[in-house]
């Protein structure tokens, strides 16, 4: 199966010429493409420089800052356009998503709609987390399943992989969610279609270079965004 994985980018110019030939080398078939927010940092340039040696690699420019969400949006309808995409991922840009998992993904995406790298299945785990993070990670995966529903022992993880029909078949407009929120959102939408979720272990070290995006603001949007869906008539 041929992919296109989406890696939004924000400030993240000391991992993406690192993390780019390392995505492309798990499948000579898979496809790179970038949603950079006008980074200050100039790693929006560094992709374009990159996009002009090798066709495998494409970039997306936004004017600004605009969210997880809406950059995972954007990328999904640009790989939907893609002649010959059957799955795309969604994937972090500071190795915090190890690309040598993209393998176990597409074998999985086999005989799955939907595939969930998880750290809370055997075999799964994080490295190098604080407390604090470990806490607000299982925390709201506990309450997104128990609340929603899910399929899944880890609601909250980023690193996935949906096959194309999938995508295809939710309304992308309605997703309006960031970070944990969008990652829970996407979640329930397809379970309520019905599609197969399955999760695979994946070992989540934290990063080593840049800066983490999470926020507070973020965690208590996902919190009553659960809350409202949980108690939502659609």
């Amino acid at each position: 199966m041929k992919a296109m994985i989406v890696i939004p980018t924000y400030n993240e110019k000391e991992n993406i010429t690192r993390l780019i030939p390392e995505v492309l080398v798990q499948d000579p078939g898979s496809e790179v493409l970038v949603v950079d927010d006008n980074s200050p940092d100039g790693t929006g340039s560094l992709v374009e420089e990159m996009s002009g040696q090798n066709e495998r690699i494409h970039l997306i420019r936004r004017p600004g800052k605009m969210g997880l969400g809406t950059a995972y949006i954007t990328g999904f309808r640009y790989a939907l356009e893609r002649p010959g995409i059957d799955c795309i991922f969604e994937m972090d840009a500071d190795f915090s998503h190890q690309p040598g998992y993209i393998p176990d993904f597409l074998k999985a995406a086999e005989s799955a709609d939907v595939v969930l790298g998880s750290r809370y299945v055997p075999g799964g785990g994080v490295r190098n987390w604080g407390i604090t993070r470990k806490v607000l990670s299982r925390g709201g995966s506990i309450f997104s399943r128990f609340m929603l529903g899910l399929p899944a022992r880890d609601c909250t993880g980023g690193f996935r992989c949906y096959r194309r029909e999938v995508l295809g078949a939710l309304d992308l407009d309605r997703i309006s969610s960031e970070g944990f929120g969008f990652q829970v959102e996407m979640l329930h939408e397809c379970n309520k279609r019905g599609f197969r979720i399955k999760e695979i272990p994946i070992i989540f070290p934290d990063r080593e270079q840049g800066t983490s995006k999470i926020s507070k603001k973020i965690v208590f949007e996902a919190f009553f965004l659960v809350c409202r869906l949980r108690f939502s008539k659609q």
